[in-house]
């Protein structure tokens, strides 16, 4: 009888073991099928332009709910057709390294990391151009440390599968810039009537640096933050390598 309790108790102690197997089974299989997925989509977009990004559609589905009077703004342009000024304010304002990094800024990341303890959230990234795009591509707009590794891995991804034009290139036509409007040629013809390909030197400073906030510069056009923080890009523009 004795011998037969425990074989009875073994039984029960191995069937909740097998189940919690059998989840770390699926959930590793439906890991690596998303990365599967993201690399082929990254791959495939070597040579064809992305329709739309996860941004763009939250974006949408917002917009359908508290203003259906909008709707997301973008018209894709080439790289040859998008402004060189505005394409040296981005890397001065955002990534200044960005031709010669691997996609991570090292640095920047462990000085958002020592801000964000401090704060005791997350409230600051440390996002290279190539992360920002990772992001905007497949992620959501959450602020969590599981996004953040998702977005290191997707960044490896675009690195290793695209040169840095291309990145580029897919940046300057899929990043937002104000309330529903996406791309260079959108937010060129949005705030300056305009287009990509004839940005002054002082609007693609503005426009450089409407990009960590675009939402907000979007309804505070005439702060004075984004005044003097322009002329600083507009002056540091010249020293901007492309990715040409």
């Amino acid at each position: 009888m004795t011998a037969t309790r425990r074989a009875g108790g073994s039984r029960g102690q191995t069937g909740p073991l097998r189940w919690l197997v059998y989840l770390i089974v699926v959930v590793a299989i439906a890991w690596f099928a998303t990365q599967a997925f993201y690399f082929a989509q990254i791959a495939i977009w070597n040579v064809v332009n992305p329709g739309s990004t996860a941004f763009m559609r939250s974006d949408a589905w917002r917009l359908s709910q508290d203003r259906p009077d909008l709707s997301v703004q973008r018209t894709w342009v080439p790289y040859e057709q998008i402004s060189r000024n505005l394409k040296r304010a981005i890397i001065a304002s955002e990534d200044a390294n960005f031709v010669n990094n691997n996609g991570y800024e090292t640095d920047a990341i462990l000085q958002a990391w020592e801000r964000n303890k401090a704060k005791g959230r997350i409230v600051r990234g440390g996002s290279t151009i190539t992360q920002q795009l990772a992001r905007n591509l497949f992620l959501s707009r959450e602020k969590s440390y599981i996004r953040k590794g998702q977005e290191l891995i997707i960044t490896w991804m675009l690195e290793t599968l695209m040169d840095k034009q291309r990145i580029f290139e897919i940046y300057l036509n899929s990043v937002e810039w104000g309330n529903g409007v996406y791309g260079a040629e959108a937010a060129a013809r949005y705030y300056y009537k305009t287009s990509a390909a004839k940005l002054s030197a002082a609007q693609s400073a503005r426009l450089a640096v409407m990009l960590p906030r675009p939402k907000y510069f979007d309804e505070h056009r005439n702060s004075a933050y984004l005044t003097q923080r322009a002329r600083v890009i507009a002056r540091r523009m010249g020293a901007a390598e492309l990715p040409d």
